[in-house]
C-alpha cells in the first residue's frame, strides 16, 4: 500500500531529478518518512486503545458498527423491504445513500482487520 502512495511522488521526482543515485536516495527517504509516520500512527492507536475514556477508546468500534449497519441496510435490508413492499402493492421510495464513500472506510477497516488476522495465524500477536 505504501508503494501505491509513494509511486506518484516518485514519478514526479524522477521527472526533475535525472541522477539515478539521487532518485534512489530520495525514494528511500520518502519510504522511510512514510514508514515513520505509520509507526507514529500505530503508537497513537495503542494509546487510544489503552485509554479508560470510553469516548476515546470506542471510536473505532463505533465506526465499524456504523459501516456494518450501513452495509447491511444497503445490501440486505433495503432490497428485502423493497421486495416485500412491492409484492404487497405498496409503492414506497426508501432513502438511498452513496455507499461508495462509506465503503472506502469499511474496506480500510477490513483490510486492517485482515492484517490482524494474518498476524494471529503467524502467531506474531503473542510476541
Amino acid at each position: 500500500m505504501i508503494d501505491q502512495l509513494i509511486a506518484p511522488v516518485s514519478k514526479i521526482v524522477n521527472k526533475f531529478v535525472k541522477d539515478k543515485d539521487l532518485q534512489a536516495k530520495l525514494d528511500h527517504e520518502l519510504q522511510t518518512l512514510f514508514h515513520q509516520a505509520n509507526l507514529a500512527q500505530i503508537e497513537i492507536l495503542k494509546e487510544d486503545a489503552k485509554s479508560t475514556n470510553w469516548f476515546q477508546n470506542s471510536w473505532r468500534p463505533f465506526v465499524g458498527w456504523t459501516c456494518g449497519v450501513a452495509m447491511a441496510y444497503h445490501f440486505i435490508i433495503q432490497p428485502l423491504l423493497l421486495t416485500i413492499l412491492t409484492a404487497t402493492g405498496i409503492q414506497v421510495e426508501l432513502p438511498d445513500f452513496d455507499f461508495a464513500q462509506l465503503s472506502t472506510i469499511l474496506m480500510a477497516m477490513l483490510g486492517m482487520s485482515g492484517l490482524r488476522s494474518f498476524e494471529k495465524t503467524k502467531n506474531v500477536h503473542a510476541k
